[in-house]
Order: structure tokens, then C-alpha cells, then sequence
């Protein structure tokens, strides 16, 4: 009887984490390819859990009070304003000035509210916007195309492809800690594992959605490999700071929305940079 509860207890943590994933898969594929629209609408939602999740984050440190709800308010103007820049929408555009309001009230609101350490604020909130805000923003940039749609796919396929790499070749082979300070479960071994079976389906890609050549395909892959374990790393940092194991619980055996973004938060902006070398976009 005790051996039949044990199993149970061990199938349900992993029953509800597979769940979790081919939910999160789902919902992630059919927001991002069925529209333009169902895509912004699913990097908007992204974007506000994630901000609210930061800023809750930050301020468990005893010299951090971030405004929550005006960091994250600000992060849907700046959010809004490059989607309707992008997308010629002139209604969303004046969302820019709402944005700065936000900033500038965030810094002039320190100078009445006489905390110990406004420098910390003001440093969080603005990071809210670059680390987190600024890179889902920057998915308007290709989203203005059925072609464009599957890129921005292709950045979560190759994190997935890369996570499920480095993962089954670090267990299987892994010796050499990549970085240790930060993160001692990830091994090169591993990396180098992720990478290659990144490639593989880099050129599988290539072979369906031409819109870029097999070889610029590849170093596509390779720019979402490097920067994505970059992201991982920057994450695994930032809550060893703070001394967090999980960035949040939302998502039932996957963590927070930090957890499952960290990768694509360096990826994505490097995925557009790589697009502009390449004079895709």
C-alpha cells in the first residue's frame, strides 16, 4: 500500500508538468501562427504576466519597492505603441507619451516618497522595461507576414529543440560545468548537444519554410543557442540574487512566466539583429 501511494506521488508532479507542456506548446503555436492579431494579443498577455511577475520578484528584497502597477502599466504603453508603430496604426502610436509619462512619474514620485534606496526603484523599473517589456515588444517587428509569423515560431521551436538537447546530452554525458557560479546543473557537454540538434532542425526547417537559405538558417539556430543559454544564465542569476528557486508558480510544474521566457528575453533581439545583418527585415 505504502509502494502504491509513493508512485502516485511521483506520477503526479510529472502528469501535471506534461500537461502543463503540451498546453503551453498548444497555446503558444496557435497564438503565434494563426494571426498578426492572436500573436500580439498572446505577446501582450505574455508581457504583463511577466513584468508583474519581475516586479513582485524585486520587491521581496527589503530595499526594493517598485510601483507594480505602474511598471507594468507602463510596459503595455511601450508594448502597444512599437506594435501599433509597426502595424501603421496611428491610434496606438501616441502610446509612446504615456510611456515616458510613466517613467517620469516613476522617478519624480521617489524624490515624496522618501525611501531608503529609490536608486534600486528607479533601476527595476527601467530593467522592467528593457529586460522584459522591450524584447516581446520586438516581436511586431516580424509579425507582419505569414512567412514572418513562422520566424517568430522558429525562436521558441529552437529554444525547445535546444533546452531538450542540452538536457538529454547532459544527463547522458555531461562532465565539464559551463557555468558553475550561476547555474551548476548546465555542462558544455550538453550546450554542445543542444546546438547540434538545434542545426538538425534548423535545416529540416529550411527544407519547408524557405524564407531563408539552409545556411542562413543555420546561423539563425546558432544565434537563438548562444543567446538563449546567455538568457538562461542571466535569469539563474538574477534569482540566485534573490534567492528564489522559481521565478513564479503560474505555470504548474514549469515555474513562473520568467522560467519559461528567460531564454527568449536575450534571443529574440538577437534574432533581430541577425534579421537586419541579413537585410530580412
Amino acid at each position: 500500500m505504502q509502494e502504491n501511494s509513493n508512485s502516485k506521488s511521483v506520477r503526479s508532479p510529472f502528469l501535471t508538468r506534461t500537461l502543463t507542456g503540451i498546453l503551453f506548446v498548444a497555446v503558444m503555436v496557435g497564438g503565434i501562427l494563426y494571426s498578426p492579431f492572436t500573436c500580439a494579443l498572446l505577446f501582450l498577455l505574455i508581457t504583463v504576466l511577466s513584468v508583474w511577475e519581475f516586479t513582485g520578484l524585486v520587491n521581496t528584497s527589503d530595499d526594493v519597492q517598485v510601483n507594480r502597477l505602474i511598471t507594468t502599466l507602463a510596459a503595455v504603453c511601450l508594448y502597444l505603441g512599437i506594435w501599433g508603430y509597426e502595424a501603421r496604426i496611428n491610434s496606438a502610436v501616441p502610446l509612446f507619451a504615456p510611456w515616458l509619462l510613466s517613467m517620469i512619474y516613476l522617478m519624480i514620485a521617489e524624490l515624496y516618497l522618501q525611501r531608503e534606496r529609490p536608486l534600486n526603484n528607479w533601476a527595476y523599473a527601467m530593467w522592467a522595461q528593457i529586460y522584459v517589456a522591450l524584447p516581446f515588444s520586438l516581436t511586431a517587428l516580424l509579425a507582419t507576414s505569414a512567412d514572418r509569423l513562422i520566424i517568430v515560431l522558429c525562436i521558441f521551436v529552437f529554444l525547445w529543440c535546444s533546452d531538450t538537447g542540452a538536457y538529454c546530452c547532459g544527463s547522458l554525458f555531461g562532465r565539464h560545468k559551463l557555468f558553475l557560479r550561476v547555474s551548476p546543473g548546465k555542462t558544455w557537454e550538453g550546450s554542445i548537444g543542444g546546438g547540434v540538434l538545434t542545426l538538425a532542425a534548423s535545416q529540416l526547417v529550411a527544407v519547408y519554410v524557405p524564407v531563408l537559405t539552409f545556411l542562413q538558417w543555420a546561423g539563425f539556430a546558432l544565434v537563438v543557442v548562444i543567446f538563449g543559454t546567455w538568457g538562461d544564465l542571466v535569469e539563474s542569476l538574477f534569482k540566485r540574487q534573490l534567492g528564489v528557486k522559481d521565478s513564479g508558480h503560474i505555470l504548474p510544474g514549469h515555474g513562473g512566466m520568467l522560467d519559461r521566457f528567460d531564454s527568449s528575453l536575450l534571443a529574440i533581439p538577437a534574432c533581430i539583429v541577425y534579421l537586419y545583418a541579413l537585410s530580412v527585415l
